[in-house]
């Protein structure tokens, strides 16, 4: 299945950090908030965007989530094949959950693992119905009718068969991430998830994850302006320079080895 991407070059050398943004149910690469987010965190780093199964032009049909997180192992790991050592996910509402389970499943040492974990306006569990628009998402997704709504009206195809087995929660997965580090964001004026589920996530995260709850804030990278974003980017900066000053000589010198292979 083909996985629609883009490439943005950061301001740095080759082998420097990368960030890989997943976007939210119903949005693509082409959208302008996406494209937006791109832009800012490219001051910084070089930046991957890609567009979900069933979204703008990539193949398939969208899981909402399920199996999207191994299309965003797949950019990640683009990533890395293109030189870069370092490589941050920055998810919003599906999307954050989608970095979250999968910063959960791709640890270790594996080329599609994150460095950094950024989950903005993600939901802390599954099937929640608690809001408006939260119910008419379910309309859309578990409907022939709202299906056909998602695929004419949202430019969206929607898988037709309910999650067989369900996949692991975000509240779940968000222990599992740990040592990588994590940054929840959140808005206080969300519309489709309110504060219980950031601070649900962030006491499943403990101390190994920082929760920042934005004033005034609604939902996802449509709500997400950009000095939020500039913020966001400055904080996984100094992730990066906090890692880099943790490592010992052999894991540097590995790290070393690693991207000069590949840009031979």
């Amino acid at each position: 299945m083909a996985i629609e991407a883009a490439y943005h070059p950061g301001p740095g050398p080759v082998g420097g950090p990368a960030v890989v943004l997943a976007h939210g149910f119903t949005g693509d690469l082409g959208r302008p908030h996406v494209r937006r987010a791109a832009a800012v965190f490219a001051q910084r780093a070089a930046v991957i965007t890609f567009s979900f199964r069933g979204h703008g032009g990539s193949g398939g049909h969208s899981t909402v989530g399920d199996r999207e997180v191994l299309d965003l192992a797949a950019a990640v790991a683009w990533a890395r094949s293109l030189g870069h050592v370092r490589v941050a996910t920055v998810g919003f509402s599906m999307g954050g959950s989608v970095v979250l389970r999968h910063g959960a499943l791709h640890g270790g040492r594996t080329e599609a693992r994150s460095d950094a974990v950024v989950s903005v306006s993600a939901p802390a569990r599954w099937f929640y119905r608690g809001t408006a628009p939260m119910r008419r998402l379910h309309w859309v997704v578990t409907r022939r009718s709202g299906r056909m709504v998602g695929r004419l009206g949202l430019r969206t195809r929607i898988h037709p068969h309910e999650w067989n087995p369900v996949p692991l929660s975000p509240t779940e997965a968000v222990p599992l991430i740990a040592p990588t580090p994590l940054l929840i964001v959140h808005g206080d004026r969300d519309p489709y998830f309110p504060v219980d589920h950031p601070r649900m996530l962030a006491a499943a995260a403990g101390a190994s994850g920082e929760l920042w709850l934005e004033p005034g804030m609604g939902h996802a990278e449509h709500a997400a302006d950009d000095a939020l974003l500039e913020r966001i980017g400055a904080w996984l900066t100094a992730s990066w320079t906090s890692a880099t000053a943790g490592e010992t000589p052999a894991t540097a010198d590995e790290t070393s080895a690693a991207a000069d292979e590949r840009k031979g």
